[in-house]
């Protein structure tokens, strides 16, 4: 079809190769895109030479000469995402005097771009504002208010839903091959599409073998949620209380989301934030303590709390105080799997690692944020896109075109082409979506739900595009 096809041609000036820049530019110029990239730090673009397939200017992002260089006029898109507000929003305002069609900006400030705001995003040209820090808090936000804290997506028009669960040592499905799962739970169709495992996500075949430790997501219908939740023992019920270590930006904001419906408790290690935050947040216990310390949290009541969310700024003790609080919750009783940790890791290299060694649930803002870039820019490329919490995978939804081929062969062979790469999970047929099985064959027009590694998205469009 023809909105599925890749805009090969599309080129992209990002400003700035901290953080989201870095790993926005890569996965764009992984699927094919020019990439333009202006940073002033050497350092930093010799690493970035080494490892993206892209042009780098090394020079001031409000400089209208480096704009030249990149040839702004020819751009498509403008992803300015600097360290500084004020640079990136200006940068939208000099990028329509060029001419780019379509300008992204990374805005920490909440203030600026809303319809209520002074300054709209109308106002500075800009197509589409990304809060890093409030996308993050949304999101926990949401995983919090929806079944039990459990990363459920409802996705194919909430028709399928993918889960993600933790195989413990006395799980049924627990040093079982797939292909032998399959066999043994036959009652209702489901598939494993995805497994952290240590630092790695895996996309299985039937051979791979499901162990202890592991993160599985699962893909299901929807009217078979109760028998997944009841095979992978997780609880359906809703979280009452909650634990937030951190009163930055991040804790801060879920705190004030949280606050009016769950009973929420927010330890904070500076004195003087803390004090702001008991005034700010009047539905929140604010205390004032180190949430690594074991002895802070005991005394904070983790012993009592449902849900455990670390949101600090630093990676080792974000990932480290969910192992502890792990550890200090199943040695006080036997309610461990029903009560979840949910981490926010800054750098996305620990995000699988943390999702195995402790954490049920890992987010990385620039993750997040990248991925509302990425769907801005792919619409009409792809469906859709959703990143799996966890893992380094993708779920993606798009339309097989007339000729292309995925439709020339049955899906009980895709894995001799993509083994480890590629997984179908879901087939709209008849009207109806259903859990992509055995050997079937996609026909053209046919919309699908594929799981992929992240690296391996412009695979897909190529899988399904003539």
């Amino acid at each position: 079809m023809k909105a599925n096809k890749p805009a090969k041609s599309t080129n992209i000036l990002i400003l700035g190769l901290g953080g989201v820049g870095y790993y926005l530019a890569k996965r764009l110029a992984h699927e094919g895109y020019a990439i333009t990239a202006i940073e002033p730090d050497p350092q930093m673009i010799r690493h970035a030479d080494g490892d993206i397939d892209a042009r780098f200017i090394r020079g001031n992002a409000m400089s209208v000469e480096c704009w030249k260089e990149a040839g702004a006029e020819r751009m498509d898109h403008l992803i300015a995402v600097t360290n500084n507000d004020a640079v990136n929003m200006m940068s939208c305002l000099l990028g329509d005097r060029f001419g780019i069609p379509r300008k992204i900006a990374r805005v920490r400030s909440t203030e600026f771009g809303g319809e209520d705001s002074m300054l709209r995003a109308e106002d500075l040209k800009i197509d589409l504002i990304i809060h890093p820090e409030e996308l993050a808090a949304q999101e926990i936000f949401r995983l919090i208010k929806l079944r039990a804290g459990n990363d459920i997506l409802d996705v194919a028009e909430e028709q399928i839903l993918a889960m993600a669960s933790r195989i413990h040592e006395e799980s049924p499905l627990a040093y079982k091959k797939l292909k032998d799962i399959a066999g043994l739970y036959e009652a209702f169709p489901f598939r494993i599409v995805a497994i952290a495992r240590g630092i790695k996500t895996l996309i299985p075949g039937g051979d791979d073998e499901l162990l202890p430790g592991d993160q599985a997501f699962f893909m299901a219908g929807c009217e078979h949620l109760d028998q997944l939740m009841n095979l992978t023992g997780v609880e359906q019920q809703k979280r009452h209380k909650v634990m937030i270590i951190g009163g930055g930006l991040v804790g801060s904001r879920l705190a004030e989301l949280l606050g009016k419906a769950f009973d929420v408790r927010l330890v904070e290690k500076d004195e003087e934030t803390a004090k702001t935050l008991s005034h700010e947040l009047g539905h929140t216990e604010i205390l004032h303590g180190d949430g690594s310390d074991s002895n802070i949290l005991v005394s904070a009541g983790l012993l009592d709390m449902d849900t455990f969310i670390t949101a600090t700024g630093e990676n080792e003790t974000n990932i480290m105080s969910c192992v502890l609080a792990k550890h200090l919750m199943t040695s006080q009783d036997n309610r461990i799997k029903q009560r979840k940790c949910i981490s926010l890791v800054n750098k996305e290299d620990y995000v699988v690692l943390a999702s195995t060694m402790g954490t049920d649930i890992a987010l990385n803002k620039k993750i997040l944020a990248s991925n509302e870039i990425l769907k801005f820019i792919r619409r009409g490329e792809l469906l859709s896109v959703a990143h799996l919490h966890g893992f380094d995978a993708e779920m993606v939804e798009i339309v097989a075109a007339k000729g292309s081929p995925i439709t020339k062969i049955p899906l009980s062979k895709l894995g001799k082409y993509y083994n480890g790469k590629i997984m179908i999970g879901g087939i709209h047929r008849g009207n109806t979506w259903e859990v992509a099985v055995g050997d079937t064959q996609i026909q053209h027009s046919e919309r699908v739900i594929v799981v992929c590694m992240s690296q391996n998205l412009k695979d897909v469009q190529k899988l399904f595009l003539a």
